[in-house]
């Protein structure tokens, strides 16, 4: 594949992430009588990840999180050059999925960004749950972490084939049922990134931290992961995996 087609692959991954996911928070979590809950956004972002792996994952390795692409580099599965591409796409991805939630939450009369948000992340007083920055870096590292090994394993040449994507989607339902109420789940630079910029002030300010935090996390995952299951001989960095 031509580095536009993975770029583009990539783009339109992250812009289901951010759309689907963020989307099912603003839209649908809080509706009257019917809404989908914390569990119900926590199985959207799984979903969202689960289609796109079966629908990109042959084109671009369907990463959709800059996290995950250094973790897998660091993991010895990504090549270095191509992290600044699949980042940029990433992160335009998340920003114009974010807009155009944007502009159909605003169709609702009553939506105000202030009071209802866009599924921004953020710690303390913009925590859900009103959690402190260490917990919200601490649940970031570790869940980041535990979401790299997942990947990698599932992906590994020894695990059984086909199955990663339920796998890693599973993981991400798992990860939101557990820190929605911490920081509204990021564990993705780019999915924290695209509400922020719409945002703006608080969200903006507190972004460094799901850019630091996931980061971490995911390049201790991939040392985790290389600890626990060395390959016999480590497979060259290749371009667009693991899936």
């Amino acid at each position: 594949m031509s580095n536009t087609q993975r770029g583009l692959a990539e783009l339109l991954g992250t812009f289901w992430l951010v759309f689907g996911g963020c989307g099912s928070a603003v839209l649908a979590a809080a509706f009257p009588e019917v809404g989908i809950g914390l569990a119900g956004v926590s199985l959207a972002f799984g979903l969202t990840v689960l289609t796109m792996a079966y629908t990109v994952g042959h084109v671009s390795g369907c990463h959709l999180n800059p996290a995950v692409t250094i973790g897998l580099w660091a993991g010895g599965r990504f090549s270095a050059k191509d992290i600044p591409l699949y980042i940029a796409a990433q992160v335009i991805g998340a920003a114009l999925a974010a807009g155009l939630l944007y502009v159909v939450a605003t169709g609702k009369a009553d939506y105000s960004l202030a009071a209802n948000g866009l599924a921004a992340n953020g710690y303390g007083e913009h925590s859900p749950g009103g959690y402190a920055l260490l917990s919200g870096l601490t649940i970031e590292v570790v869940l980041t972490a535990v979401f790299v090994i997942v990947i990698l394993g599932s992906t590994d040449k020894r695990a059984p084939a086909g199955f990663a994507p339920i796998a890693i989607g599973l993981a991400l339902t798992l990860i939101h049922l557990i820190s929605i109420p911490v920081t509204n789940t990021s564990v993705n630079p780019a999915r924290s990134t695209g509400p922020a910029l719409i945002v703006g002030g608080w969200a903006l300010q507190q972004l460094w931290l799901f850019w630091v935090a996931p980061i971490a996390g995911a390049v201790i995952g991939a040392i985790v992961y290389r600890t626990i299951a060395p390959e016999a001989k480590e497979r060259p960095a290749i371009e667009g995996a693991p899936l």
